[in-house]
């Protein structure tokens, strides 16, 4: 009757990184739904080509598992930016040789 609900969010390389850990820790830990055993996972998965990349792995009943996936999503893009921390896109950098013929 648990299930582990597996997310992944990114921020940008100039954030903090233990302050984004801090907050997505106090999101999942405020939400009743979210078991406290087994204890919930908020880790850096990797470094990214545009991100720092987080795995985000709170427990659920069986029944919260949808409902926790959609509000965590939702709550996880509306607060980061309010504790100045910024969700990045793919960029790539050209460089022009303008000597190159």
């Amino acid at each position: 009757g648990i299930l582990r609900v597996d997310m992944e969010f990114g921020i940008s390389y100039g954030d903090h990184i233990p302050k984004a850990k801090e907050i997505l820790q106090k999101i999942i830990d405020d939400d009743p739904r979210v078991l406290d055993d087994p204890a919930s996972t908020v880790a850096v998965k990797e470094l990214g080509d545009s991100s720092v990349n987080f795995v985000v792995r709170p427990y659920v009943k069986v029944e919260d598992y949808w409902g926790v996936y959609f509000d965590m999503n939702d709550r996880i893009y509306k607060i980061l930016p309010t504790k100045g921390l910024s969700f990045p896109f793919p960029q790539m950098d050209v460089h022009l040789d303008r000597d190159a013929g």
